[in-house]
């Protein structure tokens, strides 16, 4: 069955005059809105670690070009200095995009992959997902209150040494897709990033220690041909832990459910009539 292409694809202008008029409408929102915005930063770490994570840097993706994967560190080098040590105070709402802002050739940032409409291409700036994938996944060991994120309704490449479930990421695109989560506690955290020789690192810090921890599971996992269409499903569930008493399980709540379709022939998959 021949793919069809959106609107956006076959007028291309089309596409850019949304980006453009979107872009417009998110700077409004930042100056009009009753958000305030986390914007202090502090060199001291806060006491007490919630959560720690790394992801790998160079990583080989189907056939795409390692050259963009060597630009990306230098992509991500940029924007985790606009990120490290962030403060985010009760009542305040930490936004990606615009923390970070705009990646341009003249901020110094490179031609990385980025991933549009399914198909991987070039892109000033491309990889900087990385950053907000990893955000994401600490934010989710949190009592921290995601506000917006988006995630990519394609999957374009075959796992290759995953750690994170399918689908746990949160993808951005300067200001069109930000990511975005509020402090309704009456903690401050701290997101610190740094780098190690092969890995991208991250860690989510409070001021006080918390009596509850989160678990982040997969389930429901599995790839499905459809109309001689593959697709991936899976569903992302977070637990509620008391930390003090055994590691009790209090809650369990469905984070999102994930279906995307697959643009690989996947090994194993359920065939559905």
């Amino acid at each position: 069955m021949k793919k069809r292409k959106l609107l956006s694809q076959r007028h291309p202008i089309l596409y850019f005059i949304a980006v453009w008029a979107r872009r417009i409408k998110r700077q409004a929102e930042w100056k009009l809105d009753s958000k305030k915005y986390a914007s202090q930063f502090s060199t001291e770490k806060l006491a007490f670690r919630i959560k720690k994570h790394q992801s790998v840097l160079l990583k080989k993706l189907g056939e795409s070009d390692m050259q963009l994967q060597i630009n990306k560190v230098t992509n991500l080098n940029i924007a985790a200095k606009r990120i490290n040590n962030i403060l985010i105070r009760p009542g305040e709402t930490f936004s990606y995009c615009k923390t970070v802002g705009l990646p341009t050739k003249r901020k110094g940032y490179l031609l990385g992959m980025e991933l549009s409409f399914g198909e991987a291409k070039a892109g000033i700036g491309g990889g900087l997902c990385q950053i907000s994938n990893l955000i994401h996944w600490l934010v989710l060991h949190s009592p921290l209150t995601v506000t917006e994120r988006h995630h990519h309704s394609f999957d374009p490449f075959p796992d290759e040494g995953r750690v994170l479930p399918f689908g746990s990421g949160a993808t951005i695109f300067y200001n069109y897709l930000d990511y975005q989560f509020t402090n309704n506690t009456k903690d401050t955290y701290q997101i610190n990033l740094w780098f190690s020789e092969k890995c991208l690192e991250g860690e989510l810090r409070i001021d006080k220690e918390l009596d509850i921890a989160y678990h982040v599971i997969e389930k429901e996992h599995k790839f499905l041909k459809i109309d001689n269409v593959f697709y991936r499903k899976n569903e992302i569930w977070r637990e509620k832990i008391l930390k003090f008493q055994g590691g009790k399980v209090i809650d369990e709540e469905l984070i999102t459910k994930n279906f995307a379709r697959v643009t690989y022939t996947p090994e194993y998959y359920e065939e559905m009539e």
